[in-house]
């Protein structure tokens, strides 16, 4: 064996070395490690196999053999590449469909049944043997069409992996820099080996790869032991800062822009890497039309705003808080939660909670929570206080004539009808399946008996039209006053009211009657 070939075992041997020390350790402590272990661990033994086979391939003295370790490099040489992009893309987080992650094996595995059956089809080496002229291990090859889509793969696989360490670069913070420098050699050191194997720069059937593959493990080694690979990663600010559903923002401690995460992007779609630097007062007004509102007596606050993004109304809690820097300086961290959704839901509830489904006023909560308050005022205030029991007069045989829709129909009527007569400032509620209830601050016997008279003809001139003709309603009620020499409670008045309101019924409907107690 002559010096040049003992050289060429020697580098690959050192590089299967190191690749299995990789696996070995890595595999052993995975348990303290995330789950790019576990790609970590198949992506350097792929490589420790690419490396056996190659070392003892040089040993070879016949072209069986040297076909034999051929097909046993592909076992892991096609296999590294992806592997190798799959770790990359596991440790920036990058996100990938689990058909993908299967979808990148696919060619290995293609490339790998290839060689092994190549005297069948030659679609890999359309020729291989024996080198006529420097003897066996060396090989004369002529390479077939599918070896060009496996070079152009395991090329593109290297590259964009690379590239997207690369890319990271500008946002990693100074000491998880280390880490990409050993990532971008490792990739970039095989691309550059591979690429003047292919131009023919080394000699004839020689790969070059596998000896040049222990840096990239020395590399790897360093970072685990030096730099926390795996245990410190750039990955987890971006994880972290990228994945919150909130907006998030920063700003230096002069209010320019300097950061914003992928949320912040999708709540106010102009904004862009381009504003970095700019007062975010300026940017807040590009991206929203409005004044952005700030809190300067206190380094924290918390506001709700609403602001048209787009042509739709969003409403957004803010956040601010005081970031703490280098060298003494500060900035600022703001946090946008939508709420939009929350809020509509809010009004959504309470618009149930306190007004009528069917015909859209106060219901009978409602009624008391308001009533309370202006009774309480009144009584205060020595002002009169008067509540007003509806009944509308026959309903039920409206319902069993009619049936139920038009019985909807006449208490929507009634109430628009009604609601021509009433004032902002009289309440107005829908007390309970045919009943209504009118509060207002008037005398009950110099104003309120008249005031329901009113409202008792404007009913009766106006018929419901309906599919079945015009259906004549009229009402019945009762009205009393709040006496202030007893305390006397809303219950107590509505009895009152109650008991007026039985009355006018008793005397033939479509009467008024005050309670007289």
């Amino acid at each position: 064996m002559d010096s040049e070939l003992l050289a060429y075992i020697t580098l690959i041997s050192t590089s299967c070395v190191l690749n299995l020390y990789l696996c070995s350790y890595v595999y052993l402590k995975r348990h303290q490690y995330s789950n790019i272990a576990t790609i970590f661990v198949c992506y350097t033994f792929s490589v420790a196999i690419y490396c056996f086979a190659s070392a003892v391939y040089f040993l070879s003295t016949t072209i069986e053999e040297m076909k034999l370790w051929t097909t046993i490099m592909y076992i892991g040489m096609p296999f590294s590449s992806p592997l190798g992009l799959l770790f990359i893309i596991e440790y920036l987080g990058v996100k990938i469909k689990r058909l993908t992650f299967f979808s990148l094996l696919v060619i290995p595995f293609i490339s790998l049944v290839l060689v092994a059956t190549n005297d069948l089809h030659q679609l890999f080496y359309q020729v291989y043997e024996i080198d006529p002229l420097l003897g066996a291990p060396f090989v004369h090859l002529e390479i077939g069409l599918w070896y060009v889509v496996h070079g152009i793969f395991t090329f593109g696989c290297m590259f964009v992996a690379f590239l997207l360490v690369l890319s990271r670069w500008r946002e990693t913070a100074k000491e998880y820099r280390p880490q990409l420098i050993a990532l971008m050699f490792g990739q970039f050191l095989p691309i550059v080996t591979a690429f003047v194997y292919l131009i023919g720069l080394t000699p004839q059937g020689i790969d070059p790869v596998p000896m040049i593959l222990w840096i990239s493990s020395l590399l790897y080694v360093w970072s685990i032991s030096s730099s926390r690979l795996f245990r410190l990663m750039p990955i987890a600010k971006d994880m972290i800062f990228h994945s919150i559903n909130d907006g998030v923002i920063v700003l230096d401690d002069s209010h320019r822009l300097i950061e914003f995460n992928h949320a912040s992007k999708r709540m106010f779609p102009l904004l862009t890497k381009s504003m970095y630097g700019v007062n975010f007062v300026t940017i807040w007004f590009e991206l929203t039309g409005e004044i952005f509102p700030s809190e300067k007596k206190s380094a924290k606050f918390s506001n709700e705003i609403e602001v048209i993004i787009k042509g739709s109304k969003r409403t957004y809690q803010i956040r601010r808080s005081i970031l703490g820097h280098t060298q003494n300086r500060k900035g600022h961290l703001l946090i946008f939660t939508d709420i939009t959704e929350i809020k509509l839901l809010q009004v959504k509830l309470e618009y149930q909670a306190y007004y009528d489904e069917l015909t859209k006023i106060n219901n009978r909560r409602a009624f008391f929570e308001k009533s309370e308050l202006l009774l309480a005022e009144a009584k205060k205030e020595r002002t009169p206080f008067t509540v007003i029991l509806i009944d509308i007069d026959y309903f039920k045989q409206v319902n069993d004539t009619y049936g139920h829709h038009v019985g909807d129909d006449v208490l929507k009527h009634v109430v628009k009808v009604l609601q021509t007569q009433l004032k902002e400032d009289d309440l107005f509620a829908r007390y309970g399946g045919e009943e209504f209830v009118v509060a207002l601050k008037k005398d009950a016997v110099t104003e309120g008996q008249d005031f329901a008279n009113q409202l008792r003809k404007s009913i009766e001139s106006e018929p419901l039209q309906s599919d079945e003709g015009f259906i004549s309603i009229s009402i019945s009620s009762g009205i009393a006053e709040a006496t202030y020499e007893m305390e006397e409670t809303l219950y107590q008045l509505l009895n009152k009211a109650d008991k007026a309101l039985y009355s006018a019924k008793n005397a033939g409907r479509n009467q008024v009657s005050m309670w007289e107690g």
